[in-house]
């Protein structure tokens, strides 16, 4: 089993959740961030102060799955995320050791 976390823009999470119930992956969890990358922020003019705003919001998608589905799924994301500009995200993929379902009490896959 493994857990693929992605940070992308905001406005392109319908897309991703599009994009991930099309191959069939109906649950996640997502969490407003803020980070940056290469990017490094960006400068504001507010009141004719010029002021840097260094972390920029994000959004964080989490989804456990099966390890022969890691592929489809970062594909996915990595497709409908995509917008060819810098500060797109990133995509992460790490182990998960055990899942458990709390309602039945499942583990494993089926948890999934």
């Amino acid at each position: 089993m493994k857990l693929v976390s992605a940070v992308i823009k905001p406005f392109k999470l319908d897309e991703v959740r599009e994009g991930l119930n099309n191959i069939g992956i109906h649950g996640m969890t997502v969490t407003e961030v803020k980070g940056f990358g290469r990017q490094r922020g960006h400068t504001e003019i507010y009141r004719g102060a010029e002021y840097v705003v260094d972390f920029l919001p994000k959004i964080k998608i989490e989804v456990g799955v099966a390890e022969d589905r890691v592929d489809d799924v970062v594909d996915a994301i990595r497709n409908a995320a995509d917008s060819g500009k810098i500060g797109d995200g990133k995509i992460f993929v790490s182990s998960l050791e055990q899942v458990v379902r709390i309602r039945t009490g499942e583990t494993g896959t089926e948890a999934l």
